[in-house]
């Protein structure tokens, strides 16, 4: 099977599908998908400005799916939204790694603690659902390979990561422990439509993207010579729908990214070539300098021979279709004011 939407299709359609996180930015574009291939949606969201969630991410579909507003804390009510469903995709995360250094309880709270309860509202109630969950490449830290994978250790240099490197072994204890069907798919660096690009919190790519839309120079720590993956969210999308509806993920933790990497620096230049603006090198503060992990090199070779997944879309091309999504709705996703006149 190949990540094509027209594969996707027969598999999604008519099924019941529970997103939580499902007003932010990976979960939204995956409850567009859903819709579009014939699912019964539901995204479960608590609209908490750490977690990214806006409800005008789902304008075009509000009509079609159930919304949710609760939180993964509130084990009651996942309990009553997992019921009866086909497939869950857990997006629900406070993702900031330099909040989690200032309120590491808070991120233990939802980070580590929402995902057991959603694990735990399954097993009880739905102990045959499909779970796929969202994990993170930063939860690796440091690398001491040339090219990670999977089976890298793990040396998380922040709360964030290191929760989410639990919450991932939780995911996979249930899958083995009852015999849930359980995937995690680590992700990097997405960019795209309906992220948050007001907040350097949600990812360097998207607030980039936000400041180039507001006729901001964009300002880079060092010389931005670290390697990333830059990873579209539709070919993510994609990743996170084979997951689900292929049993040879069941157990896996698996990296959907990018084919190839870029520096920094690179990308804030491919975003100013194709957005606007310059590029400002500036000394890293000593807080952002104590948790950076360097360079990333991530191989995709298990999902690809797994799932037959491959990522589609180019930086420039992903560039381009962000910045057509956000032109005509900038008042939905910048703060007023904060765009210049073009």
């Amino acid at each position: 099977m190949n990540n094509t939407l027209n594969n996707s299709q027969p598999q999604l359609a008519g099924k019941r599908v529970l997103i939580t996180g499902g007003l932010g930015f990976i979960g939204s574009n995956l409850a567009e998908r859903c819709v579009a291939d014939g699912a019964d949606v539901a995204v479960y969201d608590c609209l908490d400005p750490h977690s990214g969630g806006n409800i005008y991410n789902v304008h075009e579909i509000e009509n079609d799916i159930d919304i949710i507003v609760s939180d993964v804390r509130n084990l009651d009510d996942l309990c009553q939204a997992v019921r009866q469903k086909d497939i869950v995709f857990n997006c629900a995360a406070h993702t900031s790694h330099s909040q989690s250094m200032t309120d590491p309880l808070a991120d233990i709270d939802v980070n580590c603690r929402g995902t057991i309860n959603l694990l735990e509202a399954a097993r009880r109630f739905n102990p045959d659902v499909k779970i796929v969950h969202v994990g993170t490449s930063t939860q690796m830290g440091r690398m001491i390979h040339s090219e990670a994978d999977e089976t890298h250790p793990e040396f998380p240099t922040d709360i964030y990561s290191a929760n989410k490197s639990v919450s991932e072994k939780y995911v996979l204890i249930y899958g083995n422990a009852y015999g849930m069907r359980t995937t995690v798919v680590r992700l990097a660096n997405n960019f795209g439509p309906r992220s948050n690009i007001r907040n350097p919190n949600f990812g360097f790519i998207n607030y980039f993207i936000g400041l180039a839309l507001s006729g901001r120079n964009l300002t880079v720590f060092g010389d931005g010579g670290q390697l990333r993956n830059a990873s579209y969210v539709g070919d993510t999308v994609d990743a996170l729908l084979l997951a689900a509806l292929n049993d040879a993920a069941n157990g896996e933790a698996l990296f959907a990214v990018a084919d190839t990497q870029c520096n920094v620096a690179e990308i804030a230049r491919s975003i100013c070539e194709c957005i606007g603006g310059d590029v400002q090198f500036v000394e890293w503060p000593k807080e952002r300098e104590a948790i950076e992990v360097g360079d990333a090199i991530i191989s995709n070779e298990k999902i690809k021979r797994l799932l037959g997944w491959s990522p589609r879309v180019s930086m420039s091309e992903g560039m381009r279709r962000t910045q057509e999504f956000f032109r005509p709705h900038l008042e939905h996703y910048i703060e007023p004011g904060a765009a210049k006149a073009a």
